[in-house]
């Protein structure tokens, strides 16, 4: 059975599971919960790390030098036991080692880290990547945290996602699961997207460039999330229909492309890293209000 880690501090309080590493829940010390809660009737995922795909890979194959191995959407990690490395009162660490079982499906000697950890109202949540084989490490990581929509205390106001570059992003939809082809218009204006349940009904939202290092969702005059990203160049909004969250995921990589290789290591903005080497990808949120 998992086991969970509880960190906390004067603001908030964070649980861990060793499944995945996945984070359970994170409240603030008036007792308000804002990730989802993970009720299976919509979906049972809270907040699970992607690791070695992000999204979906063509017939739930990967191909690494010519040989296929099987690999679901968004890969093994999230389903994977990791060990508790350490942990103090306001931070933990839990690590997911290679193993024969990971080795069956990805053939490399590797070492992936996931630390949570709180300064003030402030959570980071860290991804480290290290290379422990000989030769060049193929990969995607992303994130995948899901929040309560509508946020503590805001039912029906305007759910708002505004980028900190005020950018309009191009946007990319699923067809299958792969990334299609088509570049569609931008939903953001000068920055800012009002959120509507309808965006949802063709799957997520992805915005593989331009929506920059942080954004926020909250309600004008109201409680507001403000995230900041580290190394995670890629962006992706997803609600279940009808579900209460919103999913906001930023990543280094994306499902596979329709009609493209599968190989893994030319997925959309994958990853190769060299020998011996750790690469880090992080995301920050701060509640206010």
């Amino acid at each position: 059975m998992p086991s969970h880690a509880r960190i906390g501090n004067q603001y908030l309080t964070v649980d861990v599971s060793s499944l995945g590493a996945e984070m359970q829940s994170l409240a603030t010390s008036d007792g308000r919960s804002w990730l989802w809660n993970g009720d299976a009737a919509f979906w049972s995922g809270r907040s699970p790390v992607l690791f070695p795909i992000v999204g979906k890979a063509p017939e739930d194959m990967v191909a690494i030098d010519g040989e296929t191995y099987p690999m679901g959407q968004h890969g093994f990690a999230r389903r994977t036991e990791f060990a508790l490395a350490s942990a103090d009162a306001t931070t933990c660490r839990y690590e997911l080692a290679s193993s024969p079982t990971t080795r069956a499906v990805y053939p490399f000697d590797f070492l992936l880290a996931v630390e949570h950890a709180l300064e003030g109202r402030a959570l980071t949540v860290a991804a480290e990547v290290t290379n422990r084989d000989s030769r060049s490490l193929p990969f995607g990581l992303g994130f995948h945290p899901a929040f309560v929509w509508p946020l503590p205390g805001s039912a029906g106001r305007d759910h708002v996602i505004t980028l900190d570059n005020q950018g309009e992003p191009g946007l990319v939809r699923l067809e299958g699961g792969l990334i299609s082809p088509a570049k569609l218009a931008s939903p953001f204006t000068a920055g800012r997207l009002v959120l509507d349940r309808s965006m949802f009904e063709q799957d997520a939202m992805i915005f593989p460039e331009g929506a920059g290092k942080g954004l926020s969702y909250g309600v004008d005059g109201g409680p507001a999330m403000h995230f900041r990203f580290e190394n995670l160049p890629n962006l992706a909004l997803w609600q279940k229909p009808g579900a209460p969250f919103i999913c906001i995921e930023p990543w280094h990589g994306t499902a596979a492309q329709k009609d493209g290789s599968n190989e893994l290591a030319k997925r959309p903005y994958s990853l190769s890293l060299p020998p011996g080497e750790t690469r880090r990808f992080a995301f920050t949120v701060e509640i206010v209000g």
